[in-house]
């Protein structure tokens, strides 16, 4: 036994349980690939301040969960903690945004880190799929993510989740709302650290999950109330597009995530099956981020789905996924000649498409089968010097135990022909 283990709050995937991982990361990916959006991978680290600008500096994220150093020369980095950031610097710094095509759509997957206290749905990495749109301000850009996210989950076949939605107005309105709950906020029996927070970014105590700060928001003023005419109707027709696309979805006056970025729509995707850490999945419009990390004026909207809660969800709701064999051919070969042919038998099968594999190692008839049964196949492919001489490999059902010999010249449109039957 090695005398390492993952560092803690962390979790290494390990077959067969990665396939399902696999299987939600490709199912989620599915309707952006399928709607103009575009792969793109960001190194695992950035510049530090692109996340203390663009997160905000008053964050949980920034203040307390970021793992940051510093390079030996100098350079003060930063384990991403969240993905837009990332995607929107590189999107600048490629000069997408100047090809004439807005908006940008993009679409990733990959690992994020954040210093929490671990538990079950909270790792310190965790794996997300994401996708944004740049430099477009249109309800409908809106409006396609959110039904694109609720299309990915149904495709898995979740249906006990719920969809949150809010505006958080935009530069217009949200400062007469701010001074209204500071002044709000003031009034209350706080902490030091959330009266530091009221100061800053007061909209962020909405988002507090204690019960001694929550009971106090009784009476709260609400942005909803402050919003603009723009603000409004800009809302408003997310709201009937979405309804229109038959996406239900819930009203939550308190939703404001986590980063202080967002702007006009924000909304969640919540999992009641999953106790306190119920959300999988969220995002928001952020039209003024590309100014704060030193790009042009580019509003965009986006978001980040859990690849790690979602497979909570699906366990929560009882789903099984049904997931390709790993392999559907295993050959097992008696004596050297064997070795040889079969594996030429392997490699055609491969090129061919069929998930094939093969008995390494010097094993006997009996460890070679117990083999093929482990490796989960539905056919085996066995041949012997017998076999060989008389121009033939025996194909067994695993399943059924039949075995019939096969001609040399014929084995590869022999399988082929058994395993499109059986997936027929």
């Amino acid at each position: 036994m090695s005398t390492f283990q993952a560092p803690k709050g962390t979790y290494d995937l390990i077959p067969p349980e990665s396939a399902k991982y696999l299987a939600v990361r490709e199912a989620i990916a599915a309707p952006l690939k399928n709607s103009g959006y575009g792969y793109i991978e960001t190194p695992g680290f950035e510049n530090v301040e692109l996340f203390s600008r663009g997160v905000g500096e008053s964050t949980d994220i920034v203040s307390k969960e970021m793992y940051a150093f510093e390079t030996k020369g100098g350079t003060k980095l930063a384990l991403r903690p969240e993905g837009t950031a990332s995607v929107l610097r590189a999107a600048l710094q490629a000069n997408l945004h100047k090809l004439g095509n807005l908006p940008v759509k993009l679409w990733y997957s990959g690992s994020y880190y954040r210093y929490e206290r671990p538990q079950k749905g909270r790792y310190r990495h965790f794996s997300q799929v994401g996708a944004e749109a740049i430099g477009a301000e249109d309800p409908a850009l809106d409006a396609e993510l959110i039904i694109l996210a609720d299309q990915a989950y149904r495709t898995l076949g979740l249906s006990q989740f719920r969809i949150l939605l809010n505006s958080l107005g935009d530069k217009e309105c949200r400062p007469v709302y701010r001074d209204a709950l500071q002044g709000f906020l003031r009034g209350l029996e706080l902490d030091e650290d959330t009266r530091r927070r009221v100061e800053i970014n007061p909209l962020r105590v909405l988002d507090d999950k204690r019960a001694v700060v929550q009971q106090q928001l009784v009476g709260v003023p609400l942005l909803r109330d402050f919003l603009c005419d723009a603000c409004k109707a800009y809302h408003e027709e997310v709201r009937e597009l979405l309804t229109a696309a038959g996406v239900a979805y819930q009203d939550d006056e308190k939703l404001v995530r986590g980063l202080d970025y967002y702007t006009r729509t924000t909304f969640e995707f919540v999992h009641d099956g999953l106790g306190s850490q119920s959300a999988v999945g969220g995002g928001g419009r952020y039209d003024g981020l590309s100014e704060m990390i030193g790009g042009p004026a580019l509003p965009s909207v986006g978001w980040a789905l859990g690849v790690d809660r979602t497979v909570l969800a699906l366990e929560a709701e009882g789903i099984e996924l049904e997931l390709p064999p790993t392999t559907s051919v295993f050959a097992v070969p008696l004596g050297e000649e064997a070795r040889r042919v079969l594996f030429g038998l392997v490699t055609e099968l491969r090129r061919a498409g069929v998930a094939t594999d093969f008995s390494y190692g010097a094993k006997g008839l009996k460890g070679a089968m117990k083999s093929a049964n482990r490796s989960g196949a539905r056919y085996a492919l066995v041949a012997g010097e017998r076999d060989l001489a008389e121009g033939v490999v025996q194909l067994k059902d695993m399943q059924s135990g039949e075995q019939s010999p096969v001609a040399l010249d014929a084995v590869l449109d022999a399988v082929l022909d058994a395993v499109r039957e059986r997936l027929a």
